[in-house]
């Protein structure tokens, strides 16, 4: 992973842009979007956006501060990079190549944008303003979390334009997925996982696996799920959803 990708709020926050013409013009835009104080180049600020055709000094200028800097069209020079965007606010989607190809963040932008409904945003806030409610009928983390991901493959699939919260919250729970699920991988890519294969390793809580299955798999699954190499899963995987992984064998 070349990035860490983060989401920086702005608000009230003063942001250095220099340069004139579309390029900056673009970018003075997407400042404002994010409610930033566009300041110039004197003043204290922590980030700084460079938009010119000799960008080189000014860029040494600004790094020299310790202040963290995006030039347009040189990726050479940048700490940060800006990413397409898929604006459902509260729900943000960006997509970033590194610098090393604009054109397709914004194909991609554009497929997801046509994929994902306007909706998304009223169901974002609809979960975070039921955030109380959800903790008091799931105390534990753990169950929280796996009725939160049955009503978004269910009630409340982001892709369905359904955002009824409130009937959710009143209908009973679901039946707690099995408590270790065996997964006979056909190939190394991730991508040729099935999309049961591919919910299940965002669901897992632990992960069983083999040591020929490749990290490139694993790293689909959730972040915080524990990952534990062994020959065989334990006769007690423990509680919640655990996934015994292993490759298919010719």
């Amino acid at each position: 992973m070349h990035s860490l990708p983060v989401f920086l709020r702005l608000e009230g926050r003063a942001v250095i842009l220099i340069g004139e013409g579309a390029a900056a013009d673009a970018k003075r835009r997407l400042l404002e979007r994010a409610g930033a104080v566009i300041v110039g180049e004197d003043s204290e600020a922590q980030l700084a956006l460079v938009a010119t055709s000799d960008p080189d000094a000014i860029a040494g200028r600004l790094k020299a501060r310790g202040i963290l800097v995006n030039v347009a069209d040189r990726p050479d020079l940048c700490d940060f990079t800006l990413p397409a965007i898929v604006d459902r606010d509260p729900v943000l989607v960006a997509i970033g190549t590194g610098g090393a190809s604009a054109g397709l963040a914004k194909a991609l932008r554009q497929w997801i944008e046509a994929l994902l409904p306007a909706s998304l945003g009223a169901l974002a806030t609809g979960l975070g303003d039921a955030r109380a409610r959800m903790r008091a009928r799931w105390p534990d983390a753990r169950d929280r979390r796996r009725a939160i991901d049955a009503a978004l493959e269910g009630l409340l699939d982001p892709l369905s334009g359904r955002v009824d919260v409130e009937t959710w919250l009143a209908a009973p729970d679901r039946d707690s997925p099995p408590a270790l699920v065996a997964i006979r991988l056909a190939s190394p890519d991730p991508d040729d996982l099935t999309l049961r294969q591919a919910r299940w390793l965002g669901q897992a809580d632990r992960l069983y696996h083999r040591v020929d299955v490749p990290a490139a798999i694993l790293d689909r699954a959730r972040a915080d799920a524990v990952r534990t190499l062994c020959n065989a899963p334990p006769a007690d995987p423990g509680p919640g959803l655990s996934l015994d992984l292993s490759m298919e064998r010719p």
